[in-house]
């Protein structure tokens, strides 16, 4: 049986689903890929896994969570969830491009587009933060919740250096 959640955020209202006790979606309300399947139904009783998981999505947004402990099952084809095992290590405040996710999946050249594909499917996003992958030319590109909000969460991880590490980022990348 699925259970749904709506939190606040300070970028909008975002919609928390779990199933037994594993949380497999967080979304942003009306944003891409936004589940057609959301009820109100569940019983009486949510499970503990949205409790936890609406009080540590307010604690990263006061700056006060940088690593998530919440259980996932997180369904899609194993292209996708190979993505989303890399998302995972990128770490709080810190920036990875898609043709580097590509290039560490052992995938061929020109495959950054799969990947950026894939990680916009990502059903849990912030806790497997696809929000910390930009183009090789440090552009915000592709991200279901908006590119406003993209912004504003890798803001909030990195206020003063995010700009500067953008910058970094394409100077890494082999030519």
């Amino acid at each position: 049986m699925k259970h749904y959640r709506v939190i606040p955020s300070p970028l909008g209202e975002m919609l928390l689903r779990a199933e037994d006790d594993a949380l497999t979606g967080l979304y942003f309300v009306g944003q891409k890929y936004f589940p057609q399947d959301v009820t109100q139904a569940g019983g009486a009783h949510s499970p503990r896994v949205l409790e936890e998981s609406a009080a540590q999505m307010a604690e990263y947004f006061a700056g006060e969570r940088q690593r998530f402990t919440i259980r996932l099952q997180m369904t899609g084809s194993p292209f996708q969830r190979s993505v989303w095992s890399e998302l995972v290590k990128i770490p709080y405040g810190e920036i990875e491009s898609y043709g580097r996710l590509a290039q560490r999946l052992g995938l061929p050249a020109g495959s950054a587009r799969a990947v950026g594909a894939a990680n916009s499917r990502n059903p849990v996003s912030i806790i497997v933060p696809c929000h910390r992958v930009i183009s090789s030319a440090g552009d915000l590109t592709g991200y279901a919740g908006g590119l406003a909000r993209k912004s504003a969460l890798l803001a909030l991880e990195r206020p003063s250096s995010a700009p500067q590490q953008l910058e970094l980022l394409d100077a890494e990348l082999p030519q």
